[in-house]
């Protein structure tokens, strides 16, 4: 059976973006690594708002910090692609896999160079010039999207 596509939430600044990604997550099957430190008290209660019942219906792997992250997929096989501004190939011009997790930045900051270069592949939505960026709540669901479109991962799910 081909490996899910996961996501990977880096150091996340806002509780209520974190709910909804859990939540996106409990509806679609993806699992959610929540990279620690995070900017809020990681709590089902600070959650609680977006993520509203769904929190039970997750998966959510906690890990203590980007260095345990990284051991525990290299481990695993993982392909880490990181959604990122910074990156000059488009997401939909990209060929994702099953063993891939997709990982967004803090929301404040993104993800330190270091973390970047880390990264397997490195990709970014096209969007107008002059704007920023889009919510990584919003942008993290654009692409898990698209890549279990691209891996067959909704063939389960009704």
């Amino acid at each position: 059976m081909p490996m899910p596509v996961d996501l990977a939430l880096y150091q996340p600044d806002i509780a209520q973006n974190t709910g909804t990604l859990i939540r996106l997550g409990a509806c679609i099957a993806v699992s959610v690594h929540v990279i620690h430190p995070t900017g809020f008290i990681f709590s089902a209660k600070t959650l609680r708002r977006a993520g509203l019942d769904y929190l039970d219906q997750a998966v959510v792997v906690e890990h203590t910090g980007f260095t345990a992250f990284d051991e525990w997929r290299r481990a695993a096989g993982r392909r880490l692609v990181l959604l990122t501004t910074k990156a000059s190939q488009s997401a939909y011009a990209a060929d994702y896999r099953g063993d891939d997790i997709i990982m967004v930045g803090r929301e404040s900051a993104g993800v330190p160079d270091a973390v970047a270069e880390i990264c397997d592949l490195r990709v970014r939505i096209p969007m107008r010039e002059n704007l920023r960026s889009i919510n990584v709540a919003l942008a993290a669901t654009l692409i898990v999207g698209e890549a279990k479109r691209q891996t067959d991962g909704f063939a389960d799910l009704k």
